[in-house]
């Protein structure tokens, strides 16, 4: 069976204004997120089982197979096991959902409740499917969704029902066929594990919903002059970011861009932050936090940079080595931005 665990803040922290805003001040997991303390989590499936693959920023799958024989558990129990240890071990929750592949188990997980594990078996696996509207299903998106409820195969149930050849007609041969055969619950994908060192997150939860896009950007800010500093101490750079927006509904909203060119540039991260803020035309939104994660990661010696005439960006690069040399030596508050002194 396959495990799709989403981890989530518990309740206390999730909704309290107050409570987010005095953890994010004390430290702990509340003050960088899930999405920071994933690697942690990582940690805690690997020890149940070593095939685990990281959904960044709040999810892994996890492929317990042999663990279900290794510990004579069944993965039910494993699932509660995990949960207890995410508890302890980090103070963060989970929703679990569990089927015979990553498809379905991914499904299950959207309905079960926070804090509880859902399992669907093969065997009900169709009637699982059957009502749900055929936009849940992965792989199809608005536009196919519209095409297949235009000739009246508008649920997973109904595109089971129907003859191969007629979804090949509609959507095309391979296409077709691999939406056929999900609708079946058949799912040929499998559970990849990856490193998470070819990432670093950091995530800001507001004190209460903020609306105010100022407080959004100095937050940005913020964090990415946090990843920044972070990988210049590790040497290393990366080639993409990503921002995840977190609601007061609990949604979310992610959006990723790969940058002109591999960097560890405090400025060059911030930009590209305002810029992916900007690009989500955010309208009096109610933000609950805001997480960016640096993406590929490599060594910063392996990585070229344009040179440029431009005397502003060689200064500004030069007094960042410093302001790294200050911090460390002195702490990560010796030298901030103006606009976050406050």
């Amino acid at each position: 069976m396959i495990l799709y665990v989403r981890f989530l803040l518990p309740p206390a922290l999730e909704t309290d204004g107050v409570e987010r805003g005095a953890s994010l001040e004390t430290g702990g997991v509340a003050a960088g997120g899930v999405e920071a303390a994933l690697p942690a989590l990582l940690g805690l499936a690997e020890g149940i089982s070593p095939v685990v693959q990281a959904l960044p920023p709040d999810a892994v799958l996890i492929d317990v197979r042999g663990a279900e024989r290794y510990f004579g558990r069944d993965a039910t129990r494993l699932a509660s096991l995990l949960r207890v240890r995410a508890l302890a071990h980090c103070g963060v929750d989970c929703v679990v959902g569990v089927g015979p592949g990553p498809m379905l188990a991914r499904m299950v997980a959207r309905a079960a409740g926070p804090g509880t594990t859902l399992v669907v078996t093969q065997d009900e696996a169709a009637r699982f499917l059957a009502d749900k509207p055929v936009a849940a299903l992965d792989g199809v998106g608005p536009a196919t969704a519209r095409t297949l409820c235009a000739y009246g195969l508008d649920s997973i149930g109904r595109i089971a029902a129907a003859p191969l050849a007629v979804l090949q007609r509609i959507i095309g041969a391979r296409a077709g066929r691999e939406l056929w055969e999900r609708a079946r619950g058949i799912d040929r994908t499998a559970v990849v594990p990856n490193a998470v060192a070819r990432s670093i997150a950091t995530e800001r939860a507001f004190p209460r919903d903020e609306l105010d896009r100022t407080q959004h950007r100095r937050a940005l800010l913020s964090l990415a002059e946090e990843l920044g500093a972070r990988m210049r101490g590790e040497r290393q750079v990366c080639r993409s970011l990503t921002l995840t927006v977190r609601y007061a509904d609990r949604s979310t909203t992610t959006r990723t861009r790969t940058l002109r060119e591999p960097t560890a540039h405090s400025a060059a991260l911030t930009g590209t932050a305002y810029a992916l803020h900007e690009s989500l035309g955010l309208q009096r939104a109610r933000v609950r936090s805001l997480a960016l994660r640096a993406e590929d990661l490599a060594p910063a010696e392996r990585a070229a940079r344009q040179l440029t005439f431009d005397p502003a960006d060689e200064r500004a690069r030069r007094i960042e080595a410093v302001a790294d040399r200050a911090r460390a030596r002195f702490g990560p508050r010796a030298i901030v931005p103006g606009s976050l002194a406050a």
